[in-house]
């Protein structure tokens, strides 16, 4: 398979704690079974995780799983569960019902443990946590299990060589996020979990988080399961997105799928604007629909000099490298978006729904 190529150049350039954690991926890979089916099993198996805070249901009966080194988001509205479905898949938080196997073992609960956490699973909270009055090269050197050449180049992946003599009080909130990201990289987890990595970051250190997680997982081959109180911060990092509403998963599909196909009115809401055509209306508007309403993007509305909707453009709406118009086609209002200019307020124009 391809990936033994890949871990094989990975093993020869690396040093020797990565080779350490590398043998044990191949380890995982061949040496293990699943039920003792003959099947590799998953690397991280959740099964009927449910929880109770206060006599309130927090998960309600929670499954899925994840194959090693795939990307995977979980996308809700605040209080839909996701930070305690990651504490409870961490080993911080122990569940009510249901179990959680990381390469086959189950994950117990602080109750179970005398330190709470899994040590090949590293959680990573939106509050940082990191000693106060200590420089940043003494925060990272307390845990460290790299030789130094790897320690390293955590260090340049997250960016932060050039804060090690400045104290913890001396650096931006991004720059203590990324510092506390690096920290956990240095405990060499085989999985690494981020509840809400890019709270309280401004525009700059939001991007630039967004640039070190992207590179944790293609250069440290590492497994990340992500959320993030804007899902759109996720579409063009994840390779999976699930979706929790109150407690339960209502989608669960590629970025793509639960971007352009969402299952109802929650689930594509959650990731920007659209337009909701009742079936009826699909109708009368001559789209082709089984008995389902629509979910359209405002983008895969566009112009068209052939066959399709007649439509006049309400208003119009600038925001900067796109604009929005309002139409009325017939009695249907839609949003679509165009390049600045395209259309004006009072035209007459033809559009149709693309794919």
């Amino acid at each position: 398979m391809p990936q033994i190529y890949k871990d094989f150049h990975l093993y020869n350039s690396a040093g020797s704690a990565i080779k350490t954690a590398i043998l044990l991926h191949f380890e995982y890979l061949y040496g293990f079974f699943l039920n003792n089916n003959g099947g590799i099993m998953n690397f991280i198996e959740v099964s009927g995780i449910s929880k109770q805070l206060q006599d309130q249901p927090i998960l309600k009966h929670i499954s899925f799983v994840q194959p090693q080194f795939q990307q995977l988001a979980i996308a809700g509205a605040t209080g839909s569960g996701k930070s305690t479905l990651l504490k409870i898949i961490s080993g911080l938080l122990q569940t009510d019902e249901g179990t959680v196997h990381f390469n086959g073992n189950r994950v117990k609960g602080p109750l179970e443990v005398l330190l709470p956490g899994h040590p090949g699973i590293a959680y990573l909270s939106q509050h940082f946590e990191l000693r106060n009055n200590f420089r940043v090269e003494e925060i990272l050197e307390r845990d460290n299990k790299l030789v130094e050449a790897d320690a390293m180049h955590v260090y340049e992946v997250c960016r932060i060589t050039h804060l090690f003599k400045r104290k913890n009080d001396q650096i931006s909130g991004g720059e203590r996020q990324r510092v506390a990201l690096a920290r956990l990289l240095t405990t060499a987890p085989q999985l690494l979990v981020l509840d809400e990595p890019y709270s309280n970051l401004d525009m700059i250190h939001k991007q630039q988080l967004k640039d070190v997680i992207a590179d944790i997982a293609s250069e440290l081959s590492i497994t990340c399961i992500l959320t993030s109180h804007d899902p759109l911060d996720v579409l063009s990092w994840a390779d999976r997105i699930l979706i929790m509403r109150a407690g339960e998963i209502v989608q669960d599909g590629t970025p793509q799928e639960v971007y352009l196909q969402p299952a109802d009115n929650y689930c594509a809401a959650l990731f920007g604007k659209f337009n909701h055509i009742a079936a009826a209306d699909a109708v009368d508007l001559g789209l082709k629909t089984s008995g389902k309403d629509l979910y359209v993007r405002p983008e895969n509305i566009v112009l068209t000099k052939g066959k399709g909707i007649a439509a006049k453009v309400q208003s119009v709406k600038f925001f900067g490298s796109y604009e929005v118009a309002c139409l009325l086609a017939g009695a249907v209002k839609l949003t679509a978006s165009f390049h600045p200019g395209t259309v004006r307020a009072g035209e007459e124009i033809t559009v149709k729904i693309s794919k």
